[in-house]
């Protein structure tokens, strides 16, 4: 099969999107947060200013070749994960780089970019440095499992690996949607999502209660920008599997926006309603309520 070329500019034109999507949807959320705290927040703008500004900086300091290499590796999953997917079904300019086994292509660069920056994170010299890597994997582990789970029960359900086909599948209504055929699978990958998306009660990694260490004080410059960039994309990305996997994608441009503010919503929601986990709890958690939902999925299927 050769490679269609055209598919390129189309795929730049997603990615740009997205990031202007997520920009003002992060800034939005965090007005979100900073309005149930009775502040006032940031301005809608914010994320700009600090994108640019910190993209102009450079730095003299050096903390070894790995240690750089984990923000271009945290952001290329981001990258691969959106361009790897469809954003738009039925639709030729919007359906990316995508093929036939991209489901499982797509769970690669899930934990593409969390691997790079724990390889990047263990050569910053920091005396604590292994508790955030041995946290950061550990949650990752324990919320990625029930997802997996759940993807591979949406696979024997539709007896495919393509993202587009699964989606193909849930036309017709909204009863078609994975949501209504297959709930476990559904509600184990959202109780994930809540993992996934590094907000309370599962901010385990960042613990913004405790003494601002880790990658977003280490970390600093340019460097700093390519991980703000993977922080709007990422979490976008991700939903876009959501979406695709389990509320039926998205046909427009105007379906895609809701679908995944609404998705984005729910994590929201979950992170201002509760306080932080400890590790521990966190990982408890998703061992007994997310897991044996994903095995139970896959075993009615």
């Amino acid at each position: 099969m050769e490679f269609e070329w055209i598919k390129i500019p189309y795929s730049l034109l997603t990615l740009f999107i997205v990031i202007n999507f997520g920009l003002l949807l992060t800034a939005l959320i965090q007005k979100i947060g900073a309005r149930v705290g009775r502040r006032h927040g940031i301005p809608i703008y914010q994320n700009y200013i600090d994108l640019i500004k910190n993209y102009a900086i450079r730095s003299s300091i050096t903390h070894g070749f790995m240690f750089y290499l984990g923000p271009v590796f945290r952001l290329s999953g981001g990258v691969g994960l959106l361009l790897f997917v469809p954003t738009i079904y039925g639709s030729e300019m919007f359906s990316n780089l995508s093929f036939a086994g991209d489901l499982i292509l797509a769970l690669y660069f899930v934990f593409f970019g969390a691997l790079g920056m724990a390889l990047g994170a263990g050569e910053s010299g920091h005396p604590h440095a292994a508790i955030g890597v041995s946290r950061g994997l550990s949650q990752m582990t324990a919320a990625e499992l029930p997802f997996a789970l759940a993807v591979f029960s949406v696979a024997l359900q539709y007896q495919t690996l393509s993202v587009t086909d699964i989606v193909a599948a849930q036309q017709g209504g909204v009863l078609n949607w994975t949501l209504f055929t297959n709930p476990f699978a559904v509600t184990a990958a959202m109780f994930s999502f809540l993992g996934s998306m590094m907000r309370p009660p599962f901010d385990v990694v960042l613990a913004p209660q405790e003494i601002p260490i880790g990658p977003p004080t280490e970390y600093h410059s340019s460097y700093l920008a390519l991980m703000q960039t993977n922080r709007v994309i990422f979490p976008v990305a991700k939903i876009v599997i959501y979406m695709n996997l389990f509320f039926g994608g998205a046909a427009s441009w105007p379906v895609f926006f809701l679908k995944v503010f609404l998705i984005y919503m729910v994590s929201v929601f979950v992170g201002v309603a509760f306080p932080r986990f400890r590790v521990e709890q966190s990982i408890r958690w998703f061992l007994i309520w997310a897991m044996p939902l994903g095995i139970l999925a896959i075993v009615l299927v």
